[in-house]
């Protein structure tokens, strides 16, 4: 199949390696002249602008979009200056699903497909294989199932619903995301401010938690990585516990629905209050984002302890 493939940030770049592995021909588009470099060496056809992504680009044609949220409506607009009656857009960004659906009545008047795709994994899944989860019309997502399977890990990939419902479940995801990590977050701070003869073994810890108990996750074993690469104290780590904006969306859809969710909000506010009080917990979450999402976490050299 031949695709135009939108943004090559770390999530961008490796679902286009995975295309390509799997046979699919791939031309790219990034306005990092950077990105477009490391695109072209893993098989890209790369192009310097989105008119000319959509002119080396066969009608009907299949637009993967995969920018963060804040440029996806510039990028949208660009589009409806070049795509045609036929061509179709997978909208693979983390979008607010209301937006979502407001952006697929723009384009169904043009006969334009929109597909919106919550994708999930971090940049290892966008390489191995993904969590993707589709909205919009059914036989629009039929069309496009055999290229769901090849970027997914096995039955890692489903139709959802309508319009919208795709970006809805990821939102969702992201905030039972955030309270995990909370979770997690404060049982290792109780762990490690523990009062024994000796420190508990926080490394050993997470390792045996991820072998049989009940909360054995890619979480924990996300932390036993991190607490590998930088020490169980993580003081190298930033305590200052970043959020990318849909547990936000999560907290406010669900106050509009009237459904509590104390947990994800409570997460939530944790995140906001390390932001101005760094702490450990917030330590132990941004260890956690990095190792999945390769977030930065570090702390500049001069704010490092000595």
């Amino acid at each position: 199949m031949n695709i135009a493939y939108i943004g090559l940030g770390k999530m961008g770049r490796n679902m286009v390696e995975r295309l390509i592995s799997r046979g699919h021909t791939v031309t790219a588009y990034d306005s990092n002249p950077e990105a477009r470099v490391v695109a072209e060496k893993l098989g890209a056809t790369v192009v310097n602008t989105l008119d000319a992504l959509i002119e080396n680009t066969p009608a009907p044609r299949t637009v993967w979009l995969m920018v963060p949220h804040h440029v996806v409506e510039t990028v949208l607009e660009e589009l409806k200056l070049h795509l045609e009656k036929g061509d179709t857009i997978i909208e693979g960004g983390n979008s607010p699903f209301r937006e979502t659906i407001r952006r697929h009545k723009e384009f169904e008047a043009m006969g334009i497909a929109f597909l919106d795709a919550g994708v999930s994994g971090g940049p290892g899944g966008a390489k191995d294989g993904a969590c993707i989860m589709v909205g919009g019309k059914q036989e629009h997502y039929n069309n496009y199932e055999s290229l769901f399977k090849d970027l997914a890990v096995r039955n890692g990939y489903a139709y959802i619903g309508s319009t919208g419902s795709g970006h809805f479940v990821k939102m969702v995801h992201n905030g039972i995301e955030y309270g995990m990590m909370q979770a997690l977050a404060e049982g290792f701070d109780m762990l490690q401010q523990a009062h024994f003869e000796k420190p508990l073994p926080l490394t050993a810890i997470a390792n045996l938690y991820n072998h049989g108990s009940v909360i054995e996750s890619r979480l924990v074993g996300w932390l036993l990585k991190g607490f590998e690469m930088y020490g169980e104290d993580l003081e190298a780590i930033t305590g200052s516990a970043q959020a990318s904006g849909e547990g936000l969306w999560t907290v406010e859809t669900a106050k509009d629905m009237r459904i509590p969710v104390d947990v994800i909000e409570g997460a939530l506010t944790a995140r906001t209050k390390s932001c101005t009080n760094p702490n450990y917990q917030g330590q132990l979450i941004s260890v956690m984002r990095n190792q999945f999402g390769g977030h930065e976490c570090t702390l500049p050299e001069d704010k490092k302890q000595s």
